[in-house]
């Protein structure tokens, strides 16, 4: 599953959000065994290599350097890129649609709540406009059944289906901040809860079929599959110790000149 087109480059469009990673960019001095990651280009000017988009960007030498010369790669906190950014970013795409649900069941708590607390005005007031209606003014059947099943609301019923709702709230709230954060446990939790109302969007179509039914049930279904399949839940595809590809930084740094990089960029 991929959330963004196939022609995107997804490092390139993390760096665009949160900058590139170039550690060149801020050692004091670059050695001839550097090369790989900056080069002196000039006097005061130097090239240097993000390490997540491979893009080689004109800086000025730091006036400021974090670094005497730049650090090996085993002391950098490397970033991610090709499969673990791809996942990365999807997980939190579902994260943000778990977390649209959650807002949408908490408004859903507090329209309970109102009705809870007016039951009594909101059924007098339906009741009115179900006797106007009985009365001959204008034809409007679904209206009229609208309005005397709100006359008819019960207490407990309300009291229920908030228990309901609040629960779906704090679960969805739930499994959307665990996903963000990247928890292990939220992913099997997200599994569970969505492959659990599964049956019930079926259930739903059988009754009748809308196309924001198939889509919901179809997005929800693309969930579970790429949560168990590319995260390797439940044991599969090797389970956990499989989940973390190894990046060969050796054959990625491979080039050891701007010229044979992705792109240069002046001050990008």
């Amino acid at each position: 599953m991929r959330p963004v087109p196939a022609h995107w480059h997804t490092e390139t469009w993390i760096c665009s959000i949160r900058g590139h990673v170039a550690p060149a960019a801020d050692a004091r001095t670059l050695r001839p065994e550097d090369r790989r990651l900056g080069v002196e280009v000039a006097d005061g000017v130097r090239f240097v290599r993000c390490l997540r988009c491979d893009t080689w960007l004109e800086r000025d030498d730091p006036t400021e350097p974090v670094y005497e010369t730049v650090p090996s790669l085993d002391e950098l906190d490397l970033p991610r890129r090709g499969k673990p950014l791809w996942d990365a970013v999807t997980l939190r795409i579902i994260a943000l649609d778990k977390a649209v649900h959650a807002v949408l069941f908490s408004l859903a708590v507090v329209v309970l709540i109102g009705v809870q607390v007016e039951l009594g005005g909101i059924r007098r007031w339906a009741q009115g406009l179900v006797d106007l209606l009985s009365t001959g003014v204008g034809d409007h059947v679904v209206l009229g059944r609208w309005l005397d099943r709100l006359a008819r609301l019960d207490r407990h019923e309300i009291r229920v289906t908030l228990a309901f709702v609040t629960v779906y709230a704090v679960l969805e709230a739930t499994e959307a901040w665990a996903l963000w954060t990247e928890r292990r446990w939220g992913e099997y939790l997200t599994v569970a809860a969505t492959a659990g109302f599964l049956p019930l969007e079926l259930i739903e179509l059988t009754h009748s079929v809308t196309p924001t039914k198939v889509v919901a049930l179809a997005i929800n279904l693309a969930i579970v599959v790429w949560l168990i399949l590319a995260k390797h839940l439940f044991g599969v595809r090797g389970g956990e110790a499989a989940l973390h590809d190894s990046v060969d930084w050796a054959t990625i740094l491979a080039s050891p000149t701007p010229a044979g990089s992705r792109g240069t960029s002046r001050r990008g």
